[in-house]
């Protein structure tokens, strides 16, 4: 089967992490500090800060997502190694339900003390889901962050202006549109976290919840569930 095929690539599966991903972003900033907990470049620049400052303690908060981060990564590898084999259960099922499970804890921490623990698990949740999760269609693009789908959105889209090829511009506008449901996202987060503070995040469980369940639906005619990996 083409890689476009695997349910785990298809759009609709983009769209639904991409709502999650500017959910989350939505939720850190208001609920758990200011922060963005998706990418790490704020992190690092933070922490580069901090380092010329001599203040190796604040910049130590900062390295703690980052590692969460890079944690997360190599997780997420070694699920695909352990199970890309397994028929069961996908592993990206596995790594969907292991991201529902933290963002429930998460819900469970309160506001204050408990923030900085609280980003670092969204930072490793956030980077399961972008090492797992890392094509549409066959496009190469990313479901917690938009500043590479913007780049790649806009690359395709000049490439049309100047070969008025179709497939380009259909190229273009799915790029655009992930970036327009990650800030839509955003919007629901705000709104959200506004309303519930805290525990909103448990509506981020609701759309990961969704993709675990689409993972079980087989693409076309084959018989198998090892047909979506």
């Amino acid at each position: 089967m083409k890689t476009h095929g695997q349910m785990s690539e298809k759009y609709i599966t983009g769209i639904i992490l991409s709502l999650v991903g500017g959910f989350l972003d939505a939720y850190t900033y208001i609920s758990r500090g200011g922060v963005f907990a998706n990418a790490q470049t704020g992190n690092i620049v933070l922490m580069g800060i901090k380092c010329a400052k001599g203040e190796w303690l604040g910049a130590s908060y900062y390295l703690m997502p980052v590692f969460a981060f890079v944690l997360g990564v190599i997780l997420a590898e070694i699920i695909r190694r352990k199970h890309k084999l397994n028929t069961a259960l996908h592993w990206r099922q596995i790594v969907i339900a292991m991201e529902i499970v933290v963002l429930i804890l998460v819900s469970l921490l309160p506001q204050g003390n408990f923030n900085a623990l609280a980003n670092i698990a969204i930072s490793f949740v956030c980077s399961l889901q972008v090492e797992s999760f890392r094509k549409v269609n066959g496009h190469v693009l990313a479901t917690t962050m938009c500043t590479g789908n913007l780049r790649s959105a806009t690359e395709q889209l000049y490439r049309y202006i100047h070969d008025k090829n179709k497939e380009t511009l259909y190229s273009s506008l799915q790029y655009y549109g992930i970036i327009l449901f990650f800030m839509a996202g955003a919007v629901f987060g705000s709104i959200l976290t506004n309303i519930y503070q805290v525990k909103a995040v448990l509506f981020a469980c609701i759309g990961l919840s969704l993709v675990l369940l689409l993972m079980f639906l087989k693409d076309g005619k084959q018989p198998k569930l090892s047909c979506i990996k």
